[in-house]
């Protein structure tokens, strides 16, 4: 089969920086299906571990966004049968999307929304998890829309995770949802996904925060450049409040959070899925729970742009949107 892939770390201006490859048709295990790829999406996770060598010396093939349509299945999967629509975001510990088939754990997927086609569905799978473990497992938001004094900020708004998390928090919490952005058509694509406020990441947060009439928030979910708005986001929360981030910061000192009692989350969405955790089937049924929620109309797809087909030019395209750091909700692609 046709696949897309990396064999050691490259930046994008290297020859190899992206190499197409004809490997073997993957086989399931016992707890898999094999997904026929109809469109895929891009993640910051794409860039990155294209710029990290793979561990075995063998080439990775990338990508952790996925619609398609199963086309076989393992002896023990009993939940998904050949001709089912899924989509996923799959594992980082295994071979990835960026390919004609795949072969992925029943655990992670979900049938596919019927309202979206095949590219906006691929959209959504990896920021949906994230923004929803984020918002309900790492800072334990209730999942209730009574309407509640509290107030999330989320740094990065316009984003695949931040455009998924505004949603989440605008349509199945009580919480004030504030949101950054730094350009007109980010602020507006925001507003868009139910932003209360908007506030401009390119100057000091939490001046920005009393702009706008609020002095402290519950919780801020940092989604990018934690660093450089650390000691921003020390001022804004409230006593004994919360952070979740997802990004790299080189370095975290948490001790300036102590006086406040703050808690502090990391939100990776690949630890079940790596670590085989007991509770894994849980990233299947957040995915199923988006399916109802977009199919009822209360959930949108952050797809913003798409590039085409799943060619070797289009995908490095893609990279390079990714790598910009001004992309606009996701990036896609459909067939091959």
């Amino acid at each position: 089969m046709k696949a897309f892939g990396h064999t050691r770390a490259t930046h994008l201006t290297d020859k190899d920086a992206l190499v197409e490859l004809s490997i073997p048709t993957p086989e399931p295990g016992l707890h898999d299906v094999i997904v026929e790829i109809s469109a895929i999406s891009i993640n910051p996770v794409d860039t990155k571990l294209r710029q990290t060598a793979p561990s075995d010396g063998q080439a990775r093939i990338l990508g952790y966004d996925a619609c398609g349509t199963i086309v076989a299945t393992g002896g023990n999967v009993y939940n998904f049968r050949s001709g089912d629509r899924v989509f996923y975001a799959g594992s980082a510990a295994r071979s990835g999307s960026n390919a004609q088939y795949q072969a992925v754990d029943e655990r992670l997927i979900a049938h596919a929304p019927k309202s979206l086609n095949d590219g906006e569905a691929a959209a959504m799978p990896l920021t949906s998890i994230t923004a929803w473990e984020l918002l309900f497992d790492r800072l334990r938001v209730p999942n209730s829309s009574v309407f509640s004094q509290d107030s999330i900020l989320i740094i990065g708004g316009a984003g695949g995770v931040g455009s998924i998390l505004i949603q989440l928090a605008r349509r199945l919490t009580g919480l004030r949802v504030i949101a950054t952005a730094s350009r007109p058509e980010t602020h507006q694509w925001c507003i868009e996904m139910g932003a209360h406020h908007v506030i401009n990441h390119t100057r000091p947060l939490d001046q920005e925060l009393k702009r706008i009439g609020i002095s402290e928030v519950r919780y801020v979910a940092s989604l990018t450049q934690t660093a450089k708005h650390k000691d921003a986001i020390l001022q804004m929360l409230a006593p004994q409040g919360s952070l979740a981030l997802i990004d790299d910061p080189r370095s975290f000192d948490i001790m300036p959070f102590k006086r406040k009692s703050l808690s502090i989350h990391w939100e990776f969405m690949f630890t079940r899925p790596i670590f085989n955790t007991v509770d894994m089937a849980a990233q299947g049924q957040i995915l199923s729970q988006v399916t109802s929620l977009v199919d009822a109309s209360l959930l949108r797809t952050t797809s913003y742009t798409s590039l085409g087909s799943i060619t070797l030019n289009n995908l490095l395209t893609a990279h390079k949107l990714q790598e910009s750091g001004s992309t606009i909700g996701k990036t896609v692609l459909s067939g091959f």
